[in-house]
């Protein structure tokens, strides 16, 4: 629970588990290896006993893959981690590549002859993945080989064992519908689609359906496990029974079974179609085990996964609560940190201070590692502080500061950036530019249809017109009291998926001067109903995040009269809905921090 500051990556001899893998894949007549970040539920967060990558190569990004052969081995990352990965793995044997700018079949082309046969584990790739590389690969002669070993698991000697986290219920009241209506909601979207069942494998929207939490993974408090959602309402659940102790089981139900994992591809072979399957999240094993079987696959996305992000009424007012809460302990440590002799303290003091505050205010764990760094830690987008990195507060640098909580009833999410005293003049642009992107975006209506592709450029817009950009979205889905990133809604150019009234989002430009500084400023928003003329609905954005937005770095002139009265107006806000929670001193430094533009 909470943040470990050790080296993620374990500290192993890569080279050696190179090798070691190396001479495996040569035992199997293979001529490489596709090593990817996600496990068998795809999820961007592994248990310790999933993390492949980080293992074999020392890199410990959220997202990336790896693809060995006899004599490359290239760490496929995006603009996300270009600085970091750099710091992470042996460059004498590991190679970064650029993605998705080089596409994996296209570094295949080049790294192996015509017949050259590459390995996979099909249950830790999609079909789409599959499809995707197969497609490249068309015209090169190469092959992709499913594998029913693991070549990686087998030279992994001290493998973790799987997480046997407890599984806990999750209050109807705060779900805002029982597990029962779900269930038999669902099941009606098959029948009525002439599905027999779904296969769900996101951990996440099977916590949702059966209104469950759990703790295999670090700071996602999902029940890891497969699904199969009968048309008739039953769900299978494939998951260590240890995990749900009898008055959880009494509580799912008779109409929920749980099952054994190692039940899982036998069950699949049984089943009577057509199936529905996701291509975007189930594995390419789990199709595999059904074509088998000659049972009809009707092709179709996760059926909970745009319910789940579509939140209703008691999941937001439970957001709401939660980033009141989480309100309380950020502006705590912004009112205790501006106190402090900046010299005398570290990344971590202030990592352990927030969370400290956070358990205060009922925390039961974070959302994620939080990313607090300075200086030039500052420019790496996914910054991890551990013993060894850790930077003593400097006056005049700046301070990145990404955070979030997972409370009983809410996620949360937030970054500030800060100066430590005087801030540094060449920051102030660019600081200024993504604030304006910021309020644009919070500020922002749209009809519906509109998909996050369409909108992303409203954030980005004054840094393009500075000649600068960020190498990551503009926002992520957040779930409630769930995954702090949640599929499918996204604010991205990649992104087509149109927004609905419910969803949540992060609201986060940014940018990045390697070796100076990084700049950040997110709030989460959830979209909701607007102001329309007759005849044309539009959307617009609720923000949830109620914190103060640093004032010392804007270049006010820069600023238009509609920014300056949006910023206030937020403050004006923040201030009323928190000052009456807060301690006296914190309290007046709030009222500092909110004080109008103008």
């Amino acid at each position: 629970m909470f943040q470990s500051f050790d080296d993620p990556a374990g500290g192993g001899d890569h080279p050696a588990r190179l090798a070691a893998l190396r001479e495996r894949l040569a035992a199997l007549g293979l001529d490489g290896f596709i090593v990817p970040r996600a496990d068998t539920h795809q999820g961007e967060y592994v248990a310790d006993a999933d993390a492949r990558l980080a293992w074999l190569t020392g890199f410990t990004g959220s997202a990336g893959f790896a693809i060995v052969t006899a004599d490359r081995a290239g760490v496929f990352i995006d603009g996300r981690y270009r600085v970091q990965v750099k710091s992470q793995i042996d460059l004498d044997c590991f190679t970064p590549v650029p993605w998705p700018e080089t596409r994996p079949s296209a570094w295949l082309a080049e790294a192996l002859p015509e017949g050259g046969r590459i390995g996979f584990d099909p249950w830790l790739h999609t079909r789409s993945e599959i499809e995707a590389m197969e497609k490249g690969l068309a015209d090169s002669g190469i092959g992709l080989v499913a594998l029913d070993e693991n070549p990686l698991d087998a030279v992994w000697t001290d493998r973790p064992p799987p997480p046997l986290g407890k599984a806990r219920p999750h209050d109807d009241a705060l779900a805002g519908e029982c597990a029962h209506a779900k269930r038999h909601r669902l099941a009606a979207t098959l029948r009525d689609a002439g599905q027999a069942a779904a296969f769900l494998s996101l951990p996440d929207s099977i916590s949702w359906l059966l209104n469950i939490r759990g703790s295999d993974l670090p700071k996602n408090p999902v029940v890891q496990g497969f699904a199969v959602l009968g048309d008739d309402g039953h769900v299978s659940l494939f998951a260590h029974p240890a995990k749900f102790d009898d008055a959880l089981r009494a509580r799912l139900g008779n109409e929920v079974s749980i099952l054994p994992p190692e039940g899982l591809s036998a069950a699949l072979g049984a089943l009577e179609g057509p199936v529905r399957l996701d291509p975007a999240t189930a594995p390419e094993a789990a199709f595999r085990l059904v074509e088998a079987a000659g049972t009809p696959i009707a092709r179709a996305p996760d059926p909970a996964i745009l319910p789940k992000a579509r939140k209703n009424a008691a999941e937001l007012d439970g957001m709401r609560a939660a980033h009141r809460r989480d309100a309380v302990a950020m502006i705590r440590l912004l009112a205790w940190l501006d106190a402090q002799q900046v010299a005398s303290l570290t990344e971590i003091d202030l990592v352990e201070k927030l969370e400290a505050l956070r358990r205060e205010e009922g925390i039961l764990d974070i959302s994620f590692d939080t990313i607090c760094g300075t200086g030039p830690n500052g420019a790496i987008v996914h910054y991890r502080v551990t013993r060894a990195s850790n930077r003593r507060l400097r006056e005049g640098e700046l301070l990145l500061l990404d955070s979030g909580g997972q409370y009983a009833d809410g996620t949360t999410d937030i970054t500030r950036t800060l100066p430590l005293g005087a801030p540094p003049a060449e920051a102030r642009a660019p600081y200024t530019a993504v604030l304006r992107g910021m309020i644009a975006l919070s500020r922002a209506r749209f009809p519906r249809g509109v998909a996050g592709a369409h909108i992303d450029a409203l954030a980005r817009q004054f840094l393009w017109m500075a000649g600068l950009d960020y190498d990551h979205g503009t926002g992520h889905g957040v779930g409630a009291a769930l995954c702090v990133h949640e599929g499918p809604v996204r604010i991205s150019r990649a992104s087509d998926l149109p927004l609905e009234p419910g969803m949540i989002l992060s609201n986060e430009p940014g940018c990045y001067r390697e070796g100076a500084f990084g700049i950040r400023i997110e709030n989460l928003v959830a979209v909701t109903e607007a102001e329309s003329e007759p005849g044309r609905q539009m959307l617009g954005f609720e923000t949830l995040t109620l914190c103060p937005i640093d004032s010392r770095l804007i270049d006010l002139a820069s600023l238009s009269r509609d920014e300056i009265a949006w910023l206030d107006a937020y403050h004006a806000r923040v201030r009323a809905e928190i000052s009456p929670l807060l301690d006296p001193l914190s309290r007046d430094w709030l009222a500092q921090a909110t004080a109008p533009l103008t």
